[in-house]
């Protein structure tokens, strides 16, 4: 069974893997064009699946959790890029959710005994 990681091993593994290359990471335009072309990619694979778009038979079968995943590697390239500690980010984030848009959506109310 595989272990999960954290995202500071995601960036240090992502690293290490671009680190091997003499051209290193692209500059933060070039990512962010990256970015773009990855996100139109799973917005495609979204649409095939749930939307009214169906594929054609000639279309390569890719899964969403692939897109998913092109576009983490993308994200954390630009993070790396940047010297930006995702783990950090996603906390500020979490904070900014819990804190100003706790009231915003209607909570599930829990069961008796369930608190």
């Amino acid at each position: 069974m595989n272990m999960p990681k954290s995202m500071k091993t995601l960036q240090d593994e992502v690293d290490q893997y671009i680190g091997q290359f003499k051209e290193g990471y692209f500059s933060p335009l070039a990512m962010l064009a990256r970015m773009t072309e990855e996100l139109g990619e799973l917005s495609r694979e979204v649409n095939h699946y749930y939307g009214e778009k169906p594929k054609k038979a000639t279309e390569d079968e890719k899964e969403i959790k692939e897109e998913l995943g092109d576009m983490l590697f993308v994200l954390i390239c630009f993070a790396n890029s940047l010297n930006i500690d995702l783990e950090e980010a996603h906390d500020l984030v979490m904070n900014k959710f819990q804190t100003r848009d706790q009231n915003r959506w209607t909570k599930i109310e829990q069961e008796k005994g369930n608190e």
